[in-house]
């Protein structure tokens, strides 16, 4: 194995908080980072006080199979921690940016890296895994219970946050090769696995509903019909990730370091703000497509308000 070259990967480093950190480069864009701060600042407070609500309800919530509830809990907890951290952090590098604080600058910029991409990368491999769940449940039918327990489930997601924390370490290494194993390691294999669940669960269902009517000549059973609601639940949570992560992921790879043009520097800085909108979104799918969260919101909306009201009487 070739010994790894640190002072290169060092060098490289160097050049990234320079140009990121940089008056010159930086000097013509402050209006648009004051404008994306103050956005952030609100994808911020809209997606701690949503993920909170969502925690609570799933804590409620009993129906739920609990591996698939626990998936569900650490999506919610990975976006309550891009809105306490990863979210702020940029917010403070930008705003370092406008008052040329430039000792904050280099702390921020690294602060935010790990976070974000440690952050998404559980996101992703998350939803893959809430998409995974619904294909085993359709294939393994009355043994998915036996089989998906909440202990193999526990250590799934002990593993991804590991795989998470080992793919930003990576950044460490060589920050440009990171980029390209966030693209093909990560980002890629996700949302190929994703899809590629996806279109097996509508196949298969598809199959066994028409089955269904021709062989039996009845509706199709509530089981299915509530089946396919927590399929389309995934799918929806599949699909946001993919709008508000994709911008980034084509911008990213096709930025150097060297060179940096000022439009470039802007689009990464839009679509890294469309990264975080996913983390406001997901609380949103989680209230229209699950019935038992949306129950659940109502009932804890209800409490608060009639607490409140009792307060003020």
């Amino acid at each position: 194995m070739a010994p790894v070259n640190f002072t290169e990967a060092t060098t490289e480093q160097r050049i990234s908080r320079e140009l990121f950190c940089s008056a010159e480069f930086t000097a013509e864009v402050h209006d648009e980072l004051i404008f994306l701060s103050a956005l952030n600042v609100l994808l911020s407070i809209t997606a701690f006080l949503g993920n909170i609500l969502i925690l609570a309800a799933l804590r409620k919530e009993t129906s739920l199979h609990p591996p698939s509830k626990l998936l569900y809990r650490n999506l919610a907890l990975t976006d309550l921690c891009v809105a306490i951290t990863a979210e702020p952090l940029t917010v403070t590098y930008w705003m370092s940016v406008v008052n040329q604080r430039w000792d904050l600058c280099h702390f921020a910029n690294v602060a935010i890296f790990v976070t974000a991409a440690t952050l998404c990368s559980a996101s992703l491999f998350t939803v893959t895994a809430i998409s995974m769940d619904r294909l085993l449940a359709l294939l393994l039918g009355l043994k998915y219970r036996q089989v998906v327990t909440l202990k193999k489930t526990s250590i799934t997601v002990i593993v991804l946050w590991i795989l998470s924390i080992v793919a930003t370490a990576s950044y460490f290494w060589k920050p440009f090769i990171y980029t390209w194993l966030f693209e093909a390691g990560v980002f890629l294999p996700c949302v190929v696995v994703s899809c590629l669940s996806h279109t097996k669960i509508f196949l298969t269902l598809r199959q066994k509903e028409k089955h269904v009517r021709e062989q039996q000549g009845q509706e199709i059973p509530e089981g299915i019909a509530r089946y396919r609601k927590a399929v389309s639940s995934s799918l929806w949570l599949l699909v946001a990730l993919v709008v508000c992560y994709l911008p980034y992921g084509i911008t990213a790879p096709l930025t150097p370091y060297k060179g940096m043009s000022l439009s470039v520097y802007l689009a990464r800085a839009f679509t890294f703000t469309f990264v975080f909108l996913n983390s406001s979104l997901n609380p949103v799918l989680y209230c229209w497509k699950i019935q038992e969260v949306r129950q659940a919101v109502k009932d804890i909306a209800r409490q608060l308000l009639f607490s409140t009201s009792y307060t003020v009487q």
